[in-house]
């Protein structure tokens, strides 16, 4: 009697679970608008849950009770941080702290506060602690909570665009946010592991915050730029040492004794050209540069020697017959002698005008005799003030220098 109650439970069972499978298939297979399904079964069925985390943050539009935080005109650090410290007191639940690190994240710049590890550490602080952590697998790599996990992912993502680099306080943060296997904390864990390397990576070692000065800047990337050649020699001039100079301002010019040669045994008849303004980036700041170029030569053909076995036909030196192949000494060229010309000096302006470039030209005569009879093309296309010229042309100026 027992045995047959259960073989009819079993069968009950099994025509059940027959049932709903059947019942899903057809739901599964029906025409059914997405208009009618809800919201977050939509968003699941049209992409992924990362992208849909993306697609339902606007950083570009925040409400205007999150706006009203940073509307202050006093825009320093101090009102930053009391900024977030207003919006925690005043909601204890973090209550939209999505929303607010958005905006945040916007308005960093403008408070000066966009490379500050501290504030950064202060907004990742906002997230509720406890409830997102995941509890299995799948929630850790479905992305549980994805429009929080994506929000301190952008976050970081901002910290490493201004070089900012996390440490120990902030990844504990994220650990006690999202736990030890999200994807917040796998970003910061990469963090890490490269920002180190790339930071020691580059030989021109840069202070963390590069002068504003112009004038400090032109010094250091000029100075950058001329370590190719360690025997450079960088030279300050003023244009008012300079006689009928217009512009009144400083030059910083680098020249190494291997360039003055190949200027000194450059052919008068062979025109050099002044071109830029080139750029080269300090962190963020940008330096325009000038360079006085001469054309490329032709490389001379590369010596060919014919190794015979006969050993009679080789010849001694103390004989006095040398083979021609051996007087045949090719000089090697100079790291200034590229391919599409030869760098013979380098400055940087505080106008970057023509007229500062032309006393640059004259001050460099002092210390390279042959540049005065030598025709200098400036390929400047906009000159800032009045040059005395000898042709005028399109976008070349030709000059003729004078000591």
């Amino acid at each position: 009697m027992m045995a047959s109650t259960s073989l009819l439970c079993g069968r009950a069972s099994s025509r059940t679970i027959l049932t709903f499978l059947s019942s899903v298939n057809r739901t599964l297979h029906s025409p059914v608008s997405t208009q009618t399904l809800p919201r977050h079964i939509r968003r699941v069925s049209t992409s992924s849950v990362l992208e849909a985390a993306r697609k339902e943050d606007d950083t570009q539009k925040t409400s205007l009770s999150i706006q009203g935080y940073f509307a202050t005109k006093d825009r320093t650090k101090e009102t930053f941080i009391a900024a977030c410290d207003v919006f925690k007191d005043k909601n204890p639940h973090l209550r939209g702290h999505v929303e607010f690190v958005y905006a945040a994240l916007q308005h960093m710049e403008e408070y000066g506060v966009h490379k500050d590890l501290e504030v950064y550490k202060k907004l990742l602080d906002l997230m509720p602690k406890g409830k997102m952590i995941p509890r299995n697998v799948f929630q850790v790599e479905f992305m549980h909570y994805p429009k929080h996990q994506q929000c301190a992912i952008d976050c970081l993502d901002q910290m490493e665009l201004n070089g900012v680099m996390p440490d120990s306080e902030s990844e504990e943060i994220l650990m006690n946010t999202f736990g030890m296997y999200s994807h917040p904390v796998r970003k910061h864990r990469r963090m890490l592991y490269w920002m180190p390397k790339f930071k020691h990576a580059s030989p021109w070692r840069l202070p963390e915050s590069v002068p504003n000065n112009a004038f400090e800047l032109a010094k250091l990337a000029v100075t950058r730029m001329c370590t190719v050649d360690p025997s450079s020699v960088i030279s300050l001039f003023e244009t008012k040492d300079v006689e009928d100079a217009i512009e009144d301002t400083w030059i910083v010019s680098g020249q190494s004794p291997t360039q003055q040669e190949l200027l000194q045994n450059h052919p008068p008849e062979e025109p050099i050209k002044v071109e830029g303004p080139f750029r080269i980036f300090l962190r963020d700041q940008c330096v325009g540069y000038f360079i006085l170029r001469a054309e490329a030569k032709p490389q001379p053909p590369p010596v060919k020697r014919e190794y015979i076995d006969d050993v009679g036909s080789i010849k001694l030196w103390f004989t006095g017959d040398l083979e021609p192949d051996d007087m045949a000494l090719i000089k090697p060229t100079s790291v200034h002698e590229q391919e599409d010309g030869i760098i013979l000096a380098i400055c940087a302006t505080g106008t970057s005008g023509r007229d500062s470039l032309l006393s640059w030209i004259r001050l460099l005569v002092n210390t390279n005799p042959n540049l005065a009879n030598v025709p200098v093309l400036f390929t400047q296309a906009s000159p800032v003030g009045d040059v005395m010229t000898t042709g005028q042309h399109d976008e070349t100026t030709s000059v003729k220098t004078v000591p």
